[in-house]
C-alpha cells in the first residue's frame, strides 16, 4: 500500500478497495517502525489522523467525498496547525502550540485530506541539508550518511521513504527543489502569490512561498488544486483563477521550445551531472519540444543578491522572537536586556544568528541603501532577464543541483560552500516565478533532479510537462534501496 501515490488511493478509496483508517493506520504503523532511521517527522498526529481518516470514511459513505476525502500526507513544521505543536524547527518555538490553521492547513482539512502530522525542517527555514534543526538532522533515505537536503528535507525525506504519499513544502531560495532532487521525488514552488502565506511562519517574505512534494507530477498538481487559490488574509495573495492542475496533464508537448541557459550549464558542473540533465532534455526532444540556447546574465549576481535580501527579511520577521511575544524565555532574567540577550542566545541555532547578524547590519544606519537598496534594484535585472528569455521560449531547464546529495557534514563550517548549493534556484525565487525539480537520472546510486522553470503563473504547464516525462522514463518509481 505504501508504493501508491495519492492519485492511486484516491482511485482505490473511491472504488471502496479500502477504508481510509486501513491506509491511514497503515502509513502510521509505516512511519512508527522506520522514521528512526530519518527523523523526519518532529510530530505525528496519530489520534487526530485516525478521527479525520473516520470522518473522511463517513463523508464517503454519505455521498460527499472529494477527491482527496481520506488521503493521507503530513505538513512541513512552518505551516501552523490549531491544536498541534508547530516548532520551525527551532527550539525559540519548542513548546509552541498553533491556536490557529494555516490556510494551507484549512484548506486540506476542508478537502477531506488525512493529516498525519509536521515535518522536520531546518530551523526557520534557513539552510540546505536539514542539519540545523533543533530537533536533529534528517537522513537521506537513498544513502543515510548524505543530507536530503533543506529546508525541506523532513518532507522529502518521508516522501522518499514512502513513509507520506505527499506532504506540504516551502521554498525561499530551493527549499523545495532542492531537497526533492536530492531525494529523488517530484516539488514544484508555484508563482509567489500563488499559495496563501497566512500562518505560515515567515523567513524572507518576499521569497517564501508555500509548494508541494509528492512521488509525482500528477501529485503535485492534486495538491496544488488545494492549495492554491486567493486569500483575503494574505496581502501578497493573487487574486486570479485557479485553474484544474490535473486538465492538461497528458497533453501534447510538440511544438514548445526548450531554453537553455548558457550560464546554468557551467565549464565547472561536472560531466557526469551534465551527461544526466542532457539525457532527460533528450527524451522531451524525443517528445517533439526543440531546444533553444539562452543567456541569463545576471544570474552570477543572484547568491550575492539573495544572501543580502533574505537575511534583511529574516532579522526584521524574528525580531518578535524575544521571550515575551513569542519564542523561548530564558530562566530568572535579571533586566529586560538579559531577557532578550539570553532568550535569543538559547532560542537560536548557529545559522539563524549567523543570518540575523548579517541582516541587521545590511539593514542598519549608513549601509541600507549600500546593500539592501542596491540589493532590490539587482534583483530587478535578474528578473528582467526571466522577462526577455521567455520572449524567445516556452519554458527553461536546467540542472536543480550543481551535484548530488552530499555527505552529512560535509559543508556545516563552510556556510559559503553551503550557500552555493542553491546557485541554479536562487533566481527563480527573486524573480517570483514558478518551478520545479523531476527526478531524472542517478550518480553514484543518488538521485539528479531537471529543474523546469515557467512563466508567471504557468504551474499547469510545468506540471504537464513533468507528467510526460514521467510517461516515458521510471526514475520517479526509482526507491531506496529496502524500501520497495
Amino acid at each position: 500500500m505504501h508504493n501508491k501515490t495519492i492519485a492511486q488511493i484516491s482511485r482505490d478509496l473511491a472504488a471502496g478497495e479500502y477504508s481510509s483508517v486501513e491506509v491511514t493506520q497503515a502509513y502510521l504503523d509505516r512511519i512508527h517502525q522506520l522514521d528512526s532511521r530519518y527523523n523526519s517527522f518532529i510530530t505525528v498526529t496519530a489520534e487526530q489522523a485516525l478521527a479525520q481518516a473516520a470522518a473522511a470514511d463517513a463523508a464517503r459513505a454519505a455521498g460527499n467525498a472529494t477527491p482527496w476525502s481520506g488521503v493521507p500526507m503530513a505538513h512541513k513544521d512552518i505551516f501552523c496547525t490549531d491544536g498541534v505543536l508547530t516548532t520551525c524547527g527551532s527550539k525559540m518555538l519548542g513548546n509552541f502550540v498553533a491556536p490557529y490553521n494555516a490556510t494551507v492547513v484549512s484548506n486540506f482539512n476542508s478537502a477531506g485530506a488525512v493529516s498525519l502530522g509536521k515535518l522536520n525542517m531546518d530551523e526557520f527555514a534557513m539552510g540546505s541539508s536539514n542539519e540545523s534543526s533543533f530537533f536533529g538532522a534528517v537522513k537521506n533515505p537513498w544513502h543515510p550518511e548524505h543530507v536530503p537536503g533543506g529546508s525541506s528535507g523532513g518532507s522529502a525525506a518521508a516522501v522518499a521513504a514512502r513513509l507520506i504519499p505527499g506532504a506540504t513544502a516551502t521554498d525561499t531560495g530551493g527549499s523545495i527543489r532542492q531537497p526533492a532532487a536530492f531525494c529523488g521525488v517530484t516539488g514544484i514552488k508555484p508563482t509567489y502569490g500563488r499559495v496563501s502565506r497566512w500562518g505560515m511562519i515567515a523567513f524572507a517574505s518576499s521569497l517564501d512561498q508555500g509548494g508541494t512534494i509528492t512521488r509525482t507530477a500528477e501529485d503535485s498538481a492534486m495538491m496544488l488544486n488545494v492549495m492554491a487559490g486567493f486569500d483575503p488574509k494574505d496581502s501578497t495573495s493573487m487574486q486570479r483563477d485557479v485553474p484544474d492542475y490535473t486538465a492538461n496533464l497528458n497533453d501534447s508537448i510538440a511544438g514548445l521550445t526548450i531554453g537553455l541557459p548558457k550560464e546554468y550549464f557551467r565549464d565547472d558542473l561536472s560531466s557526469a551531472m551534465q551527461q544526466q540533465v542532457r539525457n532527460a532534455i533528450a527524451e522531451y526532444e524525443k517528445l517533439g519540444a526543440t531546444v533553444k540556447e539562452i543567456s541569463l546574465p545576471n544570474t552570477h549576481l543572484a547568491i550575492p543578491v539573495y544572501y543580502v535580501i533574505a537575511p534583511s527579511e529574516c532579522s526584521a520577521n524574528l525580531s518578535r522572537m524575544d521571550g515575551v511575544r513569542f519564542g523561548h524565555r530564558c530562566e530568572d532574567p535579571q533586566d529586560v536586556n538579559d531577557l532578550f540577550k539570553r532568550s535569543r542566545g538559547e532560542g537560536f541555532g548557529e545559522e539563524v544568528k549567523r543570518r540575523i547578524m548579517v541582516g541587521t547590519y545590511a539593514l542598519s544606519a549608513g549601509f541600507y541603501d549600500a546593500y539592501y537598496k542596491k540589493a532590490q534594484q539587482v534583483r530587478r535585472l535578474i528578473k528582467n532577464d526571466f522577462v526577455e528569455a521567455f520572449k524567445q521560449v516556452d519554458v527553461i531547464m536546467s540542472p536543480t543541483t550543481p551535484s548530488p546529495a552530499f555527505r552529512a557534514g560535509e559543508k556545516t563550517s563552510d556556510p559559503v560552500a553551503m550557500y552555493l548549493e542553491d546557485i541554479f534556484t536562487i533566481a527563480i525565487n527573486l524573480a517570483g516565478l514558478p518551478a520545479m525539480s523531476i527526478p531524472c537520472g542517478q550518480i553514484d546510486n543518488l538521485p539528479v533532479g531537471l529543474q523546469l522553470i515557467g512563466n508567471y503563473f504557468d504551474e499547469s504547464r510545468l506540471l504537464n510537462l513533468g507528467h510526460q516525462f514521467q510517461q516515458v522514463t521510471d526514475w520517479h518509481q526509482q526507491a531506496p534501496a529496502g524500501l520497495v
